[in-house]
C-alpha cells in the first residue's frame, strides 16, 4: 500500500495531531516504512499455521476470596505528610470550578 500526503493527513486529524508539511512529509515517509514491514509478512507461507489470538497461552487464575482485615485508617493516615479531618490533604491542583 502507498501512502500519501492525504491518507497521513487522515491519520494526523484522527489522531488528534497538528502536521506542518515537512512534517507531513517525513511522517508519511517514516509510516510508509512501518506499512511496507508488514508487506513482508504476506510474502511468508503462514499454511498450517493455526491462528491464534495471543502468542502465549493465557490461563485464569482463580483463588478463593478470602476476606481479610483491612489496615488501620489511622496508622495510614499517620504516614501522609499533609492531614486534615481524618483525610490526606493534597494541595489544588486547579482553580475555579467549571469545565474548559
Amino acid at each position: 500500500m502507498k501512502l500519501t500526503d492525504d491518507i497521513t493527513l487522515r491519520v494526523a486529524k484522527l489522531s488528534g495531531i497538528r502536521l506542518t508539511e515537512p512534517e507531513t512529509a517525513a511522517m508519511t515517509r517514516d509510516l510508509g516504512a512501518i506499512v511496507g514491514y508488514f508487506d513482508i509478512l504476506n510474502e511468508l507461507d503462514t499454511a498450517g499455521v493455526e491462528p491464534r489470538a495471543h502468542i502465549l497461552p493465557l490461563v485464569n487464575r482463580w483463588r478463593e476470596d478470602v476476606v481479610t482485615p483491612s489496615s488501620d485508617r489511622d496508622e495510614l493516615i499517620a504516614n501522609a505528610p499533609a492531614r486534615r479531618d481524618g483525610y490526606v490533604a493534597a494541595p489544588k491542583t486547579f482553580e475555579g470550578g467549571g469545565s474548559s
